[in-house]
């Protein structure tokens, strides 16, 4: 039998050291990013459909927002009533029939008691308005119920004891309730119903700027849980209205806590935003309306 050539070895030998390299080398690994919708936490994007936990510093209400739900279908559908504490963990549905109300949440683990913010009970400063009378808004409707977290201690937004309020300027009442513009600045950007992010009014200004109630209410939410809105703050005016606050840069009032239009309720920044701006927001039943439609003229 005739002996293989040396360039023939030379080249067996190169195959087989190939192969070994290739069997030892680990696999590349390639990033995969994952977007979430507007206002939903990447984590959430690997929840079950049509579900979603509660984790630490949600409220019905902010739920509520982030589908688009008025807040008391969504406590029908899980069987809770007022004032509607949930707990870390719990699972909500958010389609199918009421269910029965339930005496204690689902599958809740033993833990501390339920925390039940309480409204503040300092009286807002009031600055008069160049030629205004200085004027303390309406006391707020009793059909307006304070919020309520999840029970789990958490850090409380940064807020004063006493934050200012103007009186006078243009109002304008839809509805039984008296709105007023949030801040002063040019609009950016308007309302777009089915685009996500432009479900509001974009409203420029400058960093630190004020920013006041559109309207009086209690402060349902109040913090950064919702991605796309950065520090965020929900206000509750009636059994059906709902106003949002997002890319604050110091939110000042907590949950549960009374104020009357015109109060300042946070500085504008530019969290969450690529600019400084106030995006703002009007919900009937869950759903976002047109702030034009509601705000005065000017």
């Amino acid at each position: 039998m005739r002996s293989c050539p040396r360039s023939c070895l030379l080249l067996i030998v190169a195959l087989a050291v190939l192969l070994l390299t290739a069997c030892s080398t680990e696999p590349r690994v390639v990033a995969v990013r994952r977007f979430s919708p507007y206002g939903t936490p990447a984590s959430r994007v690997t929840e079950r459909p049509g579900y979603y936990r509660v984790v630490a510093g949600d409220t019905l209400y902010s739920i509520a927002f982030r589908h688009q739900m008025d807040y008391r279908e969504l406590a029908r559908i899980n069987g809770i009533g007022p004032p509607y504490t949930i707990y870390p963990g719990q699972e909500l549905r958010l389609h199918g029939a009421p269910a029965t109300l339930a005496q204690t949440a689902p599958g809740r683990a033993p833990g501390p008691a339920p925390i039940t913010p309480s409204p503040a009970a300092a009286t807002p400063a009031v600055v008069a308005a160049p030629g205004a009378v200085a004027a303390v808004a309406a006391p707020v409707s009793s059909s307006v119920t304070p919020a309520n977290t999840v029970a789990t201690s958490s850090v409380s937004a940064p807020a004063r004891a006493n934050t200012a309020v103007i009186s006078g300027g243009p109002t304008r009442s839809v509805d039984g309730i008296v709105w007023r513009w949030p801040v002063h600045g040019p609009v950016l950007a308007g309302f777009e119903a089915d685009e996500p992010g432009r479900q509001g009014l974009d409203i420029g200004g400058r960093m630190g700027q004020p920013v006041y109630a559109a309207a009086s209410g209690v402060v349902v939410y109040s913090g950064s849980g919702l991605v796309g809105y950065g520090e965020l703050i929900i206000i509750k005016h009636s059994d059906s209205y709902l106003s949002a606050y997002g890319h604050n840069s110091v939110r000042l009032v907590k949950e549960g806590e009374n104020v009357v239009a015109g109060q300042e309720i946070a500085e504008m920044g530019n969290s969450g935003a690529p600019r400084v701006e106030l995006h703002f927001e009007i919900r009937k039943d869950g759903k976002p309306l047109n702030p034009l439609d509601f705000l005065p003229k000017r």
